[in-house]
């Protein structure tokens, strides 16, 4: 069960059974570092590890901006047990007119296979066809990211087909699984 709590009209607190979903904040820096920093945890995303506690303190001045423009729609994952924050969900690509999302997430690998992204992700897309009005919520996720795309399977995403040479990461052009979710086959799943 997710509930929602608003903060101010734009990024809602949404809270599942272990995490809250919340905005980032510069106190976050530690703990982003921590994982922001492992090659493992960027290897299938376009940004850099971050090379030190600058970078990430960079990137969330930068949130911090982009949260006063209303311009990200990026929630930081913290485990309500410890308040350790340990990853980031996003809706990037937000088409309001055209009713889609495209979702895309990271966690720290110290958290991996124990369910926390698909908790996570599953409150964004409640949230996503609920609250936003969605109809259609992508997730293109590279071929060789296994882990990810059974995540979204989890899910109920069902995979479209492959985007050739859709992006680049780490200076080479990759493919992409495109996977997306219908509202009403999410409603159907419930």
């Amino acid at each position: 069960m997710t509930t929602i709590r608003e903060t101010d009209g734009h990024l809602p607190i949404l809270e599942t059974e272990r995490l809250m979903l919340r905005k980032l904040a510069l106190e976050d820096m530690e703990d982003m570092f921590e994982y922001a920093s492992e090659p493992i945890v960027s290897r299938y995303v376009p940004w850099e590890v971050h090379k030190s506690p600058e970078d990430t303190k960079a990137f969330l001045a930068f949130m911090m901006e982009s949260y006063e423009q209303k311009k990200k729609l990026t929630w930081a994952i913290e485990l309500k047990s410890d308040k350790k924050m340990i990853g980031t969900i996003d809706f990037i690509n937000w088409m309001p007119k055209r009713h889609k999302a495209e979702l895309a997430y990271i966690l720290s690998h110290n958290y991996w296979g124990k369910g926390f992204m698909a908790e996570a992700a599953g409150a964004l897309l409640a949230y996503g066809f609920g609250e936003m009005e969605l109809n259609k919520v992508e997730a293109p996720i590279g071929l060789e990211n296994l882990q990810s795309q059974r995540v979204v399977e989890k899910l109920g995403m069902k995979r479209e087909g492959i985007a050739r040479q859709h992006i680049i990461i780490k200076g080479r052009f990759v493919d992409l699984a495109m996977y997306s979710l219908l509202k009403s086959e999410y409603l159907d799943e419930k």
